[in-house]
């Protein structure tokens, strides 16, 4: 008979652990960005920024959809065993906030990148017209 332990293979991991485990490192990678977002943006003053900034906040925004579409699919299997007081004040409202909020961010950062490429469009088409004359 074949031990997996001793072909170096790891036991298989649960469910929990399949879906904790990738939640986690994008958690790591969100934070990173954010703190990449927050020191280019206010200390280095790169007008760039507003790009990172843009892909952390949108992946906090769809990171949150999926816990609650996660939620629906396994037929609300972490959260359904609470009341209806505790799951609108410790689930619904907390994590809605977590929607809400990203929401307006990501219209802000997607508002000044329109702005930023417009800006960059009109000087572009200053400097075309001014090379013509």
């Amino acid at each position: 008979m074949l031990d997996i332990a001793s072909c170096g293979r790891r036991p298989p991991l649960d469910m929990e652990a399949l879906r904790a485990l990738p939640e986690a490192l994008l958690n790591v990678i969100e934070t990173f960005m954010n703190i990449a977002y927050v020191y280019l943006a206010h200390v280095a003053q790169w007008p760039g920024a507003i790009v990172i900034g843009f892909a952390a906040i949108t992946m906090t925004l769809s990171k949150t959809i999926l816990y609650w579409a996660q939620e629906y699919y396994c037929g609300y299997c972490a959260i359904g065993h609470n009341n209806l007081w505790n799951l609108i004040v410790l689930w619904i409202i907390p994590n809605g906030l977590w929607i809400v909020v990203p929401t307006f961010i990501v219209a802000q950062f997607a508002k000044d990148l329109v702005d930023t490429l417009n800006f960059a469009d009109a000087q572009s088409k200053k400097i075309s017209s001014a090379k013509k004359q």
